[in-house]
Parts: structure tokens; sequence; C-alpha cells
């Protein structure tokens, strides 16, 4: 493989996705959960209503307790938001910790 593109109208490499193992497996799976517009609009919604309950995020989009509850699992497991119950509710906010490590990674691989 040489550096040279192989097409005319290709530009020369502009990013580094030098990553792998364990760190390649987490960012994979961040992206993936930003793949989806309801994920999204959740972590929106979490920028402005920080430490807000699974029902003040069901309130706001048009779907099932259920539905919103599958969406909040998969932004925690990947890392998006953090969960902490109290009483019989469960409040939600965004990861700092591993939204600026993301962001890290997006600097390193972009250049």
């Amino acid at each position: 493989m040489t550096d040279t593109p192989s097409c005319s109208h290709c530009a020369p490499p502009c990013c580094s996705l030098d990553v792998s193992g364990a760190e390649q497996e987490r960012l994979v799976m961040m992206f993936k959960a930003l793949g989806n517009p309801i994920r999204f609009e959740i972590l929106k919604f979490l920028v402005t209503h920080p430490g807000c309950i699974t029902g003040d995020i069901v309130d706001t989009l048009p779907l099932a307790q259920a539905t919103v509850s599958q969406h909040l699992k998969v932004l925690r497991e990947a890392g998006w938001i953090s969960g902490i119950t109290e009483g019989p509710a469960r409040c939600y906010c965004l990861n700092a910790e591993n939204i600026a490590w993301f962001r890290e990674q997006i600097v390193q691989i972009m250049g």
C-alpha cells in the first residue's frame, strides 16, 4: 500500500485511525449509541436538564416509558450518561469524564 491516492480525485489521508483493542471497542460503542436519533435527542435534553429523572425524559419524547428506558440503557452502557437510583426514581446526567475521553479520541483521530 502506498501513500499516494489511487484515484486522481482522492485527497491524501486527513486523519489517523491509530486506535485498537479496548479503546477501539469503547469508541465504536460510543459512536453506535449516537447513531440513533432518539438517543441523540436524549443527550441534547440532558445537556439542558442535568439530573433529571426518567419520567422527565419520557415526557419530552413520543415514546413509551419502556422504550425510553431501553435507550437510556444503551447510552449508559456506552458511557454517555450515568444513572443513580434515588428512591423509586432514577436520576440521569451526562458522564463528563467519558465525554472528555471521547472528545480527546476524536481530536487524535482527526489530527
